[in-house]
């Protein structure tokens, strides 16, 4: 990928905070914003998370702030406290690091968060997905641009591979950490990334990763566009905490149209409740036999009450459970 254009992402965007760990993907990151022709019409803003999980890990995230410093960025050290969980601790982990570089980035009035995903993350991302039987959505990726709560996250660095990274770090003299994580076999990440040269060799490479997730990409575009136009012609009504629908509109929509008709209602309908692809899809499966064979249906997702009778589909909040009725408190 060209290092002129790489960072077109971020133009639109004048506060930008970028997370820099100190790997060489995320200190290539911070030098292309260095000597970024834009820089100048931008403020931007190094964040570092200390997960607490190393005893090392304060020490770098300090010599991270060091080096930013040196490049002329502000520098912005943030700390997971508490109690670290026994389990799922890369997922919480995660949500965590996000979690604090959302409150940083509003603190500060940046507008976006910048991360330093690179191709070869995205094939990982891919076969990660694969095994645990991801949808459509799913392989497609992670996308260039998204959200991450109130704030933008954007990985400009996606078409780049990481010896291209690595690359940009050593032809600049800087130094970087590598995290002893990525190679733990107890994380099921680090177990896939081994067995990608064994995989590679039966034509599963990083190559083929990306190719399906750009095929499946270009099929979820595809998906979400004839979702948009079938929730157009079935909305009744919507409003803050309420969407109606014509039960006939949605009666004949293909399986995976009704579940996205759905999911796009929870998303706006209840942004902070998350929903595993399993029960979306069992919910719309409900649905959708209730609505040919003509029955109601009355079932609880996502915190919402989801309420199919003659003439209406409904979602609005669920009432509380102890006052739910039996049929309310039959989640999908």
């Amino acid at each position: 990928m060209d290092d002129a254009t790489a960072l077109d992402l971020l133009k639109p965007h004048r506060s930008l905070l970028l997370a820099v760990s100190g790997g060489p993907d995320s200190v290539a990151l911070m030098l292309l914003c260095a000597h970024w022709p834009e820089r100048g019409a931008h403020d931007v803003a190094v964040a570092t998370v200390d997960h607490g999980l190393r005893g090392a890990a304060r020490a770098e995230a300090e010599q991270v702030g060091a080096w930013a410093r040196a490049l002329g960025f502000s520098h912005h050290l943030l700390t997971w406290e508490g109690d670290k969980p026994s389990t799922r601790i890369q997922e919480r982990a995660r949500a965590a690091r996000y979690a604090l570089l959302e409150g940083c980035a509003r603190e500060i009035g940046a507008s976006a968060i910048v991360t330093a995903h690179h191709a070869d993350d995205q094939a990982e991302t891919i076969l990660f997905r694969l095994t645990r039987g991801s949808g459509v959505s799913g392989l497609a990726g992670m996308a260039a641009a998204s959200r991450c709560g109130t704030v933008a996250l954007l990985r400009p660095l996606l078409g780049f591979r990481k010896t291209e990274l690595i690359g940009i770090c050593e032809k600049a003299g800087h130094a970087y950490y590598s995290d002893p994580s990525n190679k733990d076999d107890a994380y099921a990440r680090a177990r896939l990334r081994k067995l990608m040269p064994t995989l590679a060799e039966l034509g599963l490479d990083a190559q083929a990763l990306l190719r399906l997730a750009a095929r499946a990409a270009r099929a979820d575009a595809a998906l979400e566009s004839c979702a948009k136009a079938a929730r157009a012609r079935a909305l009744l009504h919507s409003d803050a905490a309420y969407a109606r629908f014509d039960p006939a509109a949605l009666c004949d929509l293909p399986l995976e149209l009704l579940q996205r008709v759905l999911a796009g209602e929870i998303e706006r309908l209840a942004p902070q409740a998350p929903i595993r692809l399993d029960r979306l899809e069992r919910a719309a499966r409900r649905l959708s036999d209730a609505l040919r064979g003509g029955e109601p249906l009355r079932l609880t997702l996502a915190g919402l009450l989801l309420e199919s009778r003659a003439n209406s589909v409904t979602l609005s909040p669920a009432p509380p459970r102890r006052a739910a009725s039996r049929e309310a408190r039959d989640d999908a």
